[in-house]
């Protein structure tokens, strides 16, 4: 009998639609947001993490941002892991 696999983090990256995207500010930089980072917790919950560019242009830093409680946002990371999975379980092994 084989020993149970290991699974130690489960995460995707979603991109936030336009209609979607915000602004938020950090160490006086304003970002706009336009990537979700989506993990799997182990207790089977969701958690995310928005990233994105400085307005004022330039790469800026690999800044976190809380997610607003918006009903549209939660739905977004609902659906985008509903869709990981798909696509998950239906690999095709390594290349």
């Amino acid at each position: 009998m084989s020993r149970p696999v290991e699974v130690t983090a489960l995460a995707i990256n979603v991109t936030i639609p336009e209609a979607l995207r915000w602004t938020d500010t950090r160490r006086g930089e304003e970002f706009q947001l336009t990537t979700l980072n989506v993990r799997l917790l182990p207790d089977g919950h969701l958690a995310a993490m928005a990233y994105g560019r400085p307005t004022a242009g330039g790469r800026g830093t690999y800044v976190s941002f809380r997610v607003p409680d918006r009903p549209e946002l939660a739905a977004l990371v609902s659906e985008a892991a509903g869709r990981a999975g798909e696509l998950w379980a239906a690999h095709h092994g390594l290349g």
